[in-house]
């Protein structure tokens, strides 16, 4: 018999790979249930509802990202980290793009997301302002799921334009500022 623990985390493994491939309207509990090897019935012992699993993803895949991020040392490996993220999530990503405009506990979620996301950007570069390291997650998260979408390419500017300029953002926006003296 598998444990409490381990179904809730075959459910959760089950549900992103769903999420990824059908989107979050495609998705149904039933079908989650079944990928994970389980009955329907058992989603909801772990679950009250899809949106509560999508939240709970969701959540991982911040804290994935975070980490990620915290371990690269270079603007390229912070760029390669998002990039990377963001195409392999691309699905997920439009569904809460998607949710967090029509669901006010979703884009509460998303919004309590982006504070510890600021966070964690002024910890490492102190001398941006909770304005500029919001801007930079806004620029930074539209740009990567426009690469991850292709709508680059879609509008004829090659990869290695747009990867080249995203590195120009964030070197920049990294920077310290020079003291004035």
């Amino acid at each position: 018999m598998k444990s409490r623990k381990s179904g809730r985390a075959e459910l959760l493994q089950a549900a992103q790979l769903e999420f990824e491939e059908q989107g979050y309207d495609g998705t149904q509990t039933n079908a989650i249930a079944r990928r994970a090897g389980y009955a329907p019935q058992t989603f909801y012992r772990h679950f009250p509802d899809k949106k509560a699993i999508f939240v709970a993803i969701y959540l991982d895949w911040a804290e994935a990202e975070a980490q990620a991020l915290a371990k690269a040392e270079t603007v390229s490996a912070m760029l390669d980290a998002l990039l990377a993220h963001h195409t392999s999530h691309r699905l997920f990503r439009r569904s809460l793009r998607y949710l967090s405009t029509i669901d006010p506990m979703i884009a509460a979620i998303r919004a309590q997301t982006r504070q510890h996301q600021i966070r964690a950007i002024i910890e490492r570069h102190s001398h941006l302002s909770n304005t500029e390291a919001l801007a930079l997650i806004f620029t930074l998260e539209r740009l990567c799921d426009a690469w991850a979408e292709g709508e680059f390419e879609a509008c004829g500017i090659p990869r290695e334009a747009v990867e080249a300029h995203m590195s120009t953002i964030l070197a920049h926006a990294l920077r310290p500022k020079p003291q004035m003296g």
